[in-house]
């Protein structure tokens, strides 16, 4: 099985400590290293990372990293990188043909999350979508999370601004290439996001829910929610 990576947006809401988000050191590693050791300790070992902004810098350092290393990583540019997250998607549709696992170069989570998303299948032409039912959990951001309603195991609606929700996206999928038909007809539609995607499957009630059941997960998207990181990754290795 193949994980799909999207690290291809600017990340300007934390260009204050670098200039490529996902090479931004986190406690002395990049923050793109810490997701991809936790894809691993899931014993996934096969990527697709797509870049776009400063991508060049991306590339030659995940070739470096994967120098020696019991995993492959396959590259994919987005040229469209300034348009919505969706396209980053759609960019890697001729190379992920089985089901994969698609997670953001910025969001930190347990492989306990992995582990038990796998031992699950997606639905049928569908999505499986992580999500966090803590809606008062200290690491989530509510301006700019991803929130979504679940009604039993099922996605029915996903949105920034959601206003009825009753969970939260981890961004971390488990996706059959039904993803990238379902992200064409929402491009058509005028909506590149990932969520506009995510949509158009959940209106044919072919999303499913999976509840990560308290375990950390984080979206690293500007300098508060680096200091949560940086602490709740110093909280978790003094922990074991």
């Amino acid at each position: 099985m193949k994980c799909l990576i999207i690290a291809a947006g600017q990340g300007s809401r934390l260009s204050q400590k670098g200039d490529s988000k996902p090479l931004i050191p986190l406690l002395g590693t990049p923050i793109i290293e810490h997701v991809m050791g936790s894809v691993t300790a899931a014993g996934i070992n096969e990527f697709c990372v797509v870049s776009g902004y400063n991508g060049e810098r991306l590339r030659a350092f995940l070739d470096t990293l994967s120098a020696g290393r019991p995993f492959r990583i396959e590259h994919v540019v987005n040229e469209d990188w300034q348009a919505g997250n969706g396209l980053s998607v759609l960019a890697a549709r001729e190379r992920l043909r089985e089901p994969f696992i698609l997670v953001m170069c910025d969001h930190l989570f347990d492989p306990a999350i992995l582990n038990d998303l796998l031992k699950t299948r997606p639905p049928a032409g569908g999505v499986t979508l992580a999500v966090d039912y803590d809606l008062k959990s200290p690491q989530i951001d509510m301006e700019d999370v991803t929130k979504v309603r679940c009604e039993g195991d099922r996605v029915v609606a996903i949105g920034k601004d959601l206003e009825d929700f009753n969970a939260f996206d981890t961004g971390i999928f488990y996706c059959t290439p039904a993803l990238f038909e379902a992200l064409a007809r929402s491009r058509e539609a005028g909506d590149t996001s990932l969520s506009g995607g995510i949509r158009q499957l959940a209106g044919a009630g072919r999303v499913a829910a999976f509840d990560i059941g308290g375990h950390f997960w984080i979206d690293v998207d500007d300098p508060q929610a680096y200091g949560r990181a940086e602490q709740a990754l110093q909280s978790r290795a003094q922990a074991i």
